[in-house]
Parts: structure tokens; C-alpha cells; sequence
């Protein structure tokens, strides 16, 4: 199975890595600069679980030249157009797209481009952040890929998928509710994100600031109450856990939105707050913290338009 992987950032460029490193049919689709960088290096991860480095087949935009039989998606939200657009002569007839982006939006954007056929769900799970030097660092030991048929259907292509995926040095799963489980990602990110923007501290700080602790709580509460109020209520033991990790006592854990935003980088403030509070408008839940959150967020990314 040929495996086009759009994106060599922190999370495309950690689990194609593994894939090359598990010799799977990879290529990944990246900018000049990129290409020209690890070329020159290599696709370097740094891992709890051991350092390696790959040299991967690569292809810059406007060179594809045949189709492949899944493009893994793993761009930034703001990036989804352009990166549409510069995959888009990789997809023929069978080809599956698995976009393991934040949120939904992106899913209207790519069944509109590409018509419903061709796009799956995907959920990812690892901390990763790209340093300087063009290499990969893996932040705790979570890395898992999640996919499936948006309608829930067990199909022979989810199936072949899965058997390519499974043994890659990550944990690879095929799902039966994929929407249930990006909603839940959502949850989680949204509420990470907002309380750790508008706070600007770690969880563990947030934590030990008077009313750190109810505000984060609070801000899962909304989150959860938009989810619900689509369809995808979230179970008892999901809610549970993330309660557990906004709200750990000493715990350095922080979203990828706070470690763009305390880099000076752009941010998914669209897609991770401003989508959910749009869906949340539609169904009338009231939602104060996500929007001190987007407006925070907001503030932060217009003052980068002015630079």
C-alpha cells in the first residue's frame, strides 16, 4: 500500500518516521525548505523509547506524478487549503484520506474538495514539538493513530489499512465510532487549550492558583455540553480522566495551542475554539470561558498579522 504523508511537522513527521522505520511504502509530501533540510540531516526522532533517524522518499508540491493509495493528512488547520490543493493530484479512484487534524471543520472542507467517498476519520494521540535543528521530539510515551469509516461501517479498505498501520512502533486501532472518539478529542483539546491560553501557565500551575482548578472544570463542562448537544455525549470514564488531567496537582502538561503561542508560532485558534463555539451557537449552549478563550486567542494571532 503506498502511503503519501502530507506534512513532515511534529506529528506527520513522527509517525512517518516510524512507518519508514517499519519499512512501509512512504513518501512524504513537503515544502522546499523542508525537503532541502532533511535532505541534508535526515528525519531525525528523539524518543523515550530511542533516538533514529530516517532518510524518506520525498516529493515537493507539483511534482506528484501518480496517485497512492492513502494520503495521511497531518497539517496544521490554517495549512488545510493550500495543503489540499498540493495533494490533490494523489488521489485517484481508491484512494483513502485520513486527516488526523484538530477539531471537524476539516472535514466539510475535504468531502466538499474531494466528495464524501474518499475521507475517513482520524484521531491522533502524542506530544510532539519540532526543534529548531528540523528533528522530531517525542514528549511522553503516548503515540496512537485511530481510523475509520465516518458512517461506522467495517469495510475491506479500513481493513487493509489497518493491517499496514498495525506493527509500525506506534498503537495503530481501527474504529467502529470514529466521530465519537474526534469528538472527545475535541473535548479534551479545547479544554487544555482554552485554560492553559487564558491562564498561560501548565496544568499543575493553574491548578495552584486560586480558582484555577473550577475554571478549568468549568471549561470542560461547556465543552462537554456542545458535544452532547450534537450526539456524542461523552462517556462517564472519558470525562473522568480529563477531569483527572486539568487538574493534577505538579503536572506540566500543557496543549499544543499554549506551546505555539508561548513560541510566537500561528495557532489553531479557529478550528480548536472558534468552530466549537459556532456549533455551539447553533444549539444554543451557552459557552463564557471558550469565548474568553477565542477572544484571548484572537488577540494573540492579530497582533502576529501586524508584525
Amino acid at each position: 500500500m503506498r502511503i503519501l504523508i502530507v506534512g513532515a511537522g511534529a506529528v506527520g513527521g513522527y509517525f512517518g518516521a516510524r512507518l519508514v522505520q517499519a519499512e512501509r511504502d512512504v513518501t512524504f509530501l513537503v515544502r522546499p525548505r523542508r525537503a532541502d533540510q532533511i535532505k541534508t540531516s535526515g528525519l531525525r526522532i528523539i524518543s523515550p523509547s530511542g533516538d533514529f533517524t530516517v532518510t524518506p522518499r520525498l516529493v515537493e508540491p507539483g511534482k506528484i506524478n501518480s496517485t497512492f493509495d492513502v494520503v495521511l493528512l497531518a497539517v496544521k488547520a490554517f495549512g488545510l487549503q493550500q495543503a489540499m490543493h498540493d495533494f490533490a493530484p494523489a488521489i485517484g479512484g481508491k484512494t483513502m484520506i485520513v486527516p488526523f487534524l484538530n477539531g471537524l471543520r476539516h472535514l466539510e472542507s475535504l468531502t466538499t474538495q474531494f466528495g464524501a467517498e474518499p475521507v475517513l476519520g482520524g484521531v491522533c494521540l502524542v506530544a510532539t514539538t519540532i526543534k529548531e535543528d528540523g528533528s522530531i521530539a517525542q514528549l511522553d510515551g503516548i503515540q496512537s493513530l485511530s481510523y475509520g469509516e465516518l458512517t461506522g461501517d467495517a469495510t475491506t479498505r479500513v481493513g487493509k489499512l489497518d493491517q499496514v498501520l498495525k506493527g509500525a512502533g506506534f498503537d495503530a486501532v481501527s474504529s467502529r465510532n470514529i466521530m465519537q472518539e474526534m469528538w472527545e478529542k475535541w473535548i479534551f483539546l479545547a479544554t487544555l487549550g482554552g485554560i492553559t491560553c487564558v491562564l498561560r501557565g501548565t496544568i499543575g500551575e493553574i491548578e495552584n492558583a486560586p480558582g484555577g482548578t473550577d475554571l478549568a472544570l468549568q471549561l470542560l463542562a461547556e465543552c462537554a455540553a456542545v458535544s452532547t448537544a450534537f450526539g456524542h455525549t461523552p462517556p462517564p470514564a472519558f470525562v473522568t480522566r480529563v477531569q483527572t488531567a486539568i487538574t493534577a496537582q505538579g503536572s506540566g502538561l500543557t496543549s499544543s495551542l499554549y506551546r505555539d503561542m508561548m513560541s510566537g508560532k500561528s495557532v489553531e485558534a479557529d478550528h480548536v475554539i472558534g468552530d466549537l463555539i459556532a456549533r455551539a451557537r447553533k444549539a444554543n449552549v451557552p459557552t463564557p470561558l471558550l469565548v474568553t478563550a477565542f477572544a484571548q486567542l484572537k488577540v494573540y494571532q492579530n497582533r502576529l498579522l501586524t508584525k
